[in-house]
């Protein structure tokens, strides 16, 4: 363990000077909310929680623990899924929810100015009422806040047409460990005036700087959408029916891949029937445009490419009550196979035409390990989340099998030309597996990057980097 300092009385009070005794949180039921995220059954507490509320607030916080060696680790909406934020160090727990300011949306230039306490959907919904569109839509988008989406590049079901974080990111004001803010972008479409400090700091899961401001991309909102599910009798007949369909030159606004038995703990958990259930797997299809009429063709061909590749049938989602049933399930896909016994969770990612093999890697190795695993994800863009799932598994297998079958799935994702995190990044759990991905020059250049931004290692330590 790193060589911190902890926190004693006169601290506390330098910090309820900045920000105020309310925000200043040391009660363990008050800091309890703040010692867990969404990664598994992981705990651990924080010295303290504080909310600050403006850039100048998080720059006097910042340079009060780095001036007194104190570990801070940054939080959002509390939705991640690789322990990016916890503090497993203790020490303080710098929750950004209270910069929720969404302080201007400019439709001359198409842009937008949030600070990353805004809650996605909130931002999401804003804008439609405009007419306009934000595109990047994680599952927890009810929850998680777009500090949070900055800080994993978050993608999505929408990621196959749009891009992920990182393609909406223009601008950032941000602050360094030691308190010092700066800012790098900003409404430019263009800007090579030196290293672009701005994408770096977009999926760094906290490890360099603060986020306190975003400027986005925003885009006109589509006017119509069209939903479809295909039912298919084998994962690869699903897996490769997509290539096709973007071989017809048809992109999709969203592909999701499910397999039955992730339908099924929804249907379970939730006393819902979800069409086509009994199916071995399913695509989630959504086109959209301006033009009814040329979605009207694009999914009369996408239907054709499904049945040629021996789909059951093809449903057609008429409604938009029907389309948002679709898309709620969808949705709560995880929070089901995760409700059936303890899990892991594995964010594979591969070239898109590589699926296939993927869905087949996956059921080769744990098949071989005898372990459930259930998958789903983000299909258009190659990214699937495998869960691994307990059940009837012996402790001592959990704990001493788990990790080799994990890395051998790894492995064969890296051979395939995919890497280990799509989406929900590295943090605290993926960390020992970095290197499967990652050659050692590439890892000792983020190492020296790093602690360029925080010489002394305070910023979300314990994270990312072996």
């Amino acid at each position: 363990m790193a060589d911190f300092n902890k926190i004693n009385q006169d601290f506390l009070n330098l910090l309820k000077q900045i920000i105020g005794d309310k925000y200043v949180l040391t009660d363990k039921f008050d800091i309890e909310p703040y010692s867990h995220d969404e990664t598994e059954d992981l705990v651990y507490y924080p010295e303290v929680a504080v909310k600050p509320q403006t850039t100048d607030e998080v720059s006097a916080i910042l340079k009060l623990c780095y001036d007194n060696n104190i570990p801070i680790t940054p939080r959002g909406g509390g939705t991640g899924l690789s322990g990016g934020a916890l503090p497993v160090h203790g020490g303080v727990v710098l929750s950004l929810e209270r910069l929720n300011r969404i302080i201007e949306i400019d439709t001359d230039n198409m842009m937008a100015v949030v600070e990353p306490g805004v809650i996605t959907s909130v931002f999401q919904d804003k804008l439609e009422e405009m007419g306009l569109f934000y595109p990047v839509d994680p599952a927890s988008r009810e929850s998680c806040l777009l500090g949070g989406n900055i800080a994993e590049n978050s993608g999505g079901p929408r990621a196959v047409k749009y891009g992920v974080t990182k393609d909406y990111v223009y601008g950032l004001k941000a602050v360094l460990p030691d308190g010092r803010v700066f800012s790098s972008g900003g409404k430019l479409l263009k800007n090579v005036s030196g290293y672009n400090l701005t994408q770096l700091l977009v999926g760094s899961e906290g490890t360099l700087a603060v986020v306190t401001e975003i400027t986005f991309k925003i885009l006109a909102k589509p006017k119509h959408r069209q939903t479809m599910l295909i039912p298919f009798n084998s994962l690869n007949a699903a897996a490769t029916t997509l290539t096709e369909i973007f071989k017809a030159r048809i992109v999709p606004s969203a592909a999701e891949f499910i397999e039955q038995a992730a339908i099924k703990a929804a249907e379970d958990k939730f006393e819902r029937k979800f069409p086509y259930s009994d199916s071995a797997a399913l695509l989630l299809l959504e086109i959209d445009g301006n033009y009814p009429e040329i979605l009207e063709a694009q999914a009369e061909r996408i239907g054709e490419i499904c049945l040629a590749g021996n789909a059951v049938d093809v449903f057609v989602a008429d409604s938009p009550d029907k389309q948002a049933e679709l898309w709620d399930t969808r949705r709560k896909i995880g929070e089901a196979v995760k409700s059936i016994a303890p899990y892991k969770e594995e964010d594979t990612v591969v070239p898109r035409a590589q699926l296939p093999a993927l869905v087949e890697k996956i059921k080769q190795i744990t098949a071989k390990h005898d372990i459930t695993a259930i998958s789903y994800g983000h299909a258009g863009d190659g990214n699937i989340h495998c869960n691994i799932i307990k059940k009837d598994i012996t402790d001592e297998r959990w704990e001493n099998e788990l990790p080799d079958m994990i890395a051998e799935l790894f492995t064969e994702v890296v051979k395939l030309g995919g890497t280990i995190s799509g989406e929900h990044g590295i943090g605290l759990v993926q960390k020992r597996y970095l290197p499967i991905a990652l050659s050692e020059t590439e890892l000792d250049l983020m190492r020296q990057i790093k602690h360029v931004f925080d010489p002394k290692g305070v910023l979300n330590p314990g994270k990312l980097l072996v």
